[in-house]
């Protein structure tokens, strides 16, 4: 590693510690929320510490217990510009098709950078090291090679056509996503629930409808919330099942709802959100017919797809895999009265269930689910395991069964949620980013997941602090207000700075939302406007 490099990455060291700085210090400090136990601060000067001003703060105590600020941190000595970035041909870990990576190996980036100096061009060399995850490799993760300068994309992408002559395929990116480059804006949202102040409740929420999606602004004005935010992932495409479907473990009103993605990080709103906590959560849940039993391996989901994969028998891996559809060609599904649209049709078995587990008919996969009644749809093996198993008037119940981490058994009441996204940010204090473990990157695999984990994005989180208070922040990105986003580092440094002693990833991007009395208080990225989304944390007041 040359050192313009180690000089680029002390400077990017200094902003992250000068982000989490201007998150302690008095124009970002908010009452009563205690920063991480961390090393000492540098200098409390936002501009000695990481070149930027100081940022302008605008608070708001929508209840007891409910504070929000809303603001920019902005970084003059920060210079982004447009360039050109040449892709690096690789194999896709799973299918061995043709993928491409924004790094490569250092014989890729010498060959590349002569075939460029070849076509008159002026290529920039420089290594990318890993971040500090919990669960990658450390030191280099690759090479990256790039041309240019540019004022705008314009600019840059009449020059990118003279890589493309030169049989190079490239894209053109903002280098203000780098992580080894200095942001230059971020506007952050900051969410402060006291569960001890506020006497209103704090839930998930996916509507009557577990098949549908709605604006995270929309659902917090129907419900009169104080505080939304966006939640988990989920299914936004027909042929990955039914949009609006969460891609992981949620539960609403003490009923889960759909399962868990392997074992990914969740945020557990237990008693109204008098109880909070982050936690992995892994789901198992059973059919039983007298001694017989089958593994159900999806609630609310189309039978043979499981987006984010992380289910035993999924194909091509049974791991937590981010925004990829498995399929598995036998498997018991079960619906509740939730999932408010057509059932899923095709091959295989359907039973309806009563409310005291009687089975009312078995037959082919048709038809709705009736209130207060259970479908299971089984396809491949499973469709006969119902099919010997099931007969009607006879009872066949399901258990479902919720662990953390280290065992123990989640127990779901009238009021409690939970949603989950991923990865881990934060872990008893200390940053510890999961990425591999929970599939959002793959150190196999560098065609996958790099910009979504590595780059600047929009991103929403949560967090909660020694004294139990709940933080919700979210931070615009891809240029939505000049804001460029966090990386999963930069998100995990920030939470800590604000205190929260464990964090976690929720759903971003263009998901990215947070309303106050109804109304959108950031800048979401979608060109379209804000994105309906899954399910939404909502900050209720008294009833």
């Amino acid at each position: 590693m040359d050192n313009s490099h180690r000089s680029d990455r002390r400077c990017r060291a200094r902003l992250l510690l000068g982000v989490a700085a201007l998150a302690v210090v008095a124009p970002l400090s908010i009452p009563g929320v205690a920063a991480a136990d961390t090393p000492a601060a540098p200098s409390p000067s936002p501009s000695a510490s990481a070149g930027g001003t100081a940022p302008q703060w605008t608070t708001r105590t929508v209840a007891p217990g409910v504070e929000v600020r809303t603001g920019t941190l902005k970084n003059p000595a920060a210079t982004p510009s447009w360039t050109i970035t040449v892709q690096a041909e690789v194999k896709a870990r799973y299918t061995g098709a043709q993928a491409w990576a924004a790094v490569g190996t250092e014989a890729w980036a010498s060959q590349t950078a002569d075939r460029l100096r070849a076509a008159g061009l002026d290529p920039v060399v420089a290594g990318v090291p890993w971040p500090d995850y919990a669960d990658t490799p450390h030191g280099l993760m690759g090479v990256r090679v790039r041309v240019g300068s540019f004022p705008t994309q314009d600019a840059a992408r009449s020059v990118a056509s003279q890589v493309t002559a030169a049989g190079l395929r490239n894209v053109v990116e903002w280098t203000g996503y780098d992580v080894d480059q200095a942001a230059d804006v971020e506007n952050i949202s900051v969410a402060v629930i006291d569960p001890r102040r506020f006497r209103g409740a704090v839930e998930a929420t996916h509507g009557d409808n577990v098949a549908d999606r709605e604006t995270t602004s929309a659902v917090a004005a129907r419900l009169g919330s104080l505080v939304g935010v966006n939640g988990g992932f989920f299914v936004t495409s027909a042929a990955d099942g039914v949009p609006g479907i969460m891609a992981g473990i949620g539960a609403y009103d003490g009923e889960l709802t759909s399962m868990a993605v392997g074992s990914r990080a969740a945020l557990i709103l237990g008693d109204g959100g008098r109880r909070t906590r982050i936690a992995d959560l892994s789901t198992t849940v059973t059919a039983r017919a007298g001694r017989a039993e089958h593994a159900v391996e999806g609630i609310n989901r189309t039978p043979g797809r499981l987006r984010n994969c992380g289910r035993p028998g999924a194909v091509p891996t049974a791991d937590p895999r981010h925004d990829t559809t498995c399929t598995t060609a036998d498997e018991l599904v079960k619906f509740t009265d939730d999932y408010a649209t057509a059932l899923p049709t095709g091959d295989g078995v359907q039973v309806v269930l009563d409310a005291k587990d009687r089975v009312v008919s078995v037959g082919d996969r048709t038809g709705t689910v009736a209130p207060g009644q259970t479908v299971l749809q089984g396809i491949g093996g499973a469709a006969g395991w119902l099919t010997e198993h099931a007969k009607p008037g006879r009872k066949l119940s399901v258990t479902e069964d919720i662990r953390d981490e280290h065992g123990r058994k989640v127990t779901l009441h009238a009021r409690d949620s939970i949603v989950s996204a991923g990865p881990t940010l934060v872990e008893d204090g200390r940053t510890r980013i999961d990425a591999a473990t929970e599939g959002v990157l793959d150190p196999q695999d560098l065609s996958f997941g790099f910009a979504w984990a590595n780059s600047r994005q929009p991103r929403t989180m949560a967090g909660i602090d020694r004294r139990g208070r709940l933080l919700l922040v979210t931070v615009d990105g891809r240029l939505s207000g000049g804001s460029e986003g966090f990386t999963l580092a930069e998100g995990a440094a920030f939470m800590r700075s604000l205190g929260a002693v464990d964090a976690l990833n929720l759903d971003g991007g263009g998901s990215s939302a947070m309303a106050v009395n109804g109304a959108l208080v950031n800048r979401p990225s979608d060109a379209t406007g804000e994105r309906p989304v899954g399910d939404t944390i909502q900050v209720l007041p008294t009833r």
